[in-house]
């Protein structure tokens, strides 16, 4: 049975998480590349930001200013091969306070989530016998060609995945939709404070920018597509990157009602299910995006047997596998029920 996952966020972290067997030497050998652009983009980013942001970030030494000069400079070389000296002006830059507190505004800019992960480890990537670990594999960025698709089986269900991104050419991906069993709608639940890609809106945040994709692929369905897979499509939405949001949410820096203003007035629902120890700000949080997403669904769907959502964490392998377990049974019950009536 096919699927596809759409959505704005690092879909290829749940192919990765289920790889059951481990990642052979030459796959971690293919990502070290990756890894390394990851750190030069993140780099890059944040010092380009400095003199933008309104007010500007100075460098807190001075003497630093022949390091950005270096990345900015070594940044639009093609086949740059990351010398020795890269990493020494990156980690000098990365301790300098000054880009720490440019760091620090990055949801007004648009940063690679994974930066501060690659920049504190620094010193163990430029090792020349560093190999990826798994976490670093789950958090690294790399941007596949064409569509992605991939063949494994959950349990006792076989799935075959095409993943699109959330990229404004919409059209070009959403006539792939035919024959397919669900969609699997991979959120990025802590990006409320974010700015969204650079050609995009800078007024919308990146968690609105999602709402409106998934309000697109509905209306696609109901408008366009009226063939009897899609009157049975099913939806399964991923709310994931819960580590983050719950971090944000508990340090009150970001308050979610100042981005969403519907969140002030907002009652936790009587079917909300904590985690065990969990604080009940998250729990509100968490179920506030989760509806949310439910009020476009209410406009698209009569009923609502074909909407399903998981509170996720892609770089946690154990609630990864869990849940697409639980998509399993789910995708192959529909399966099912739509080759019975055949």
């Amino acid at each position: 049975m096919t699927s596809g996952i759409g959505g704005f966020g690092h879909q290829r972290k749940w192919l990765l998480a289920l790889h059951g067997d481990g990642f052979s030497a030459e796959e971690r050998k293919m990502r070290m590349q990756d890894i390394k652009n990851n750190i030069m983009e993140a780099i890059e980013t944040i010092v380009r930001a400095m003199g933008r942001l309104e007010p500007p970030v100075e460098l807190a030494n001075p003497e630093n200013q022949f390091r950005i000069d270096y990345i900015l400079n070594v940044s639009s070389q093609p086949d740059f091969d990351f010398p020795t000296e890269f990493y020494e002006h990156t980690k000098a830059l990365w301790q300098d306070e000054g880009v720490k507190a440019c760091f620090e505004r990055s949801h007004e800019y648009c940063l690679i989530g994974c930066a501060q992960y690659f920049l504190d480890k620094l010193d163990i990537i430029k090792q020349e016998e560093y190999t990826p670990s798994d976490q670093d594999l789950l958090r690294c960025k790399f941007r596949p060609f064409g569509i992605p698709e991939a063949k494994f089986q959950v349990d006792k269900v076989y799935l075959h995945l095409f993943i699109f991104d959330g990229g404004r050419d919409r059209r070009r991906w959403v006539y792939h939709f035919d024959n397919l069993t669900a969609i699997l709608f991979m959120v990025d639940s802590s990006s409320y404070n974010l700015r969204t890609i650079p050609w995009m809106d800078e007024t919308t945040n990146k968690l609105k920018e999602e709402l409106q994709m998934f309000r697109f692929v509905l209306c696609n369905r109901v408008k366009m597509f009226f063939s009897p897979w899609l009157q049975t499509m099913t939806f399964i939405v991923f709310l994931n990157k819960q580590d983050l949001l719950a971090e944000k949410v508990l340090a009150g820096k970001y308050k979610l009602g100042d981005y969403c203003p519907d969140f002030v007035h907002y009652t936790t629902p009587e079917d909300a299910m904590p985690e065990p120890g969990e604080d009940h700000r998250v729990t509100r949080a968490k179920y506030f995006i989760r509806d949310e997403f439910l009020v476009f669904l209410r406009m698209c769907f009569h009923d609502m047997h074909n909407y399903y959502s998981h509170f996720t964490c892609a770089v946690d392998a154990e609630n990864v596998q869990k849940v697409f377990n639980d998509c399993g049974d789910v995708i192959q019950r529909i399966h099912f029920v739509q080759y019975k009536s055949l």
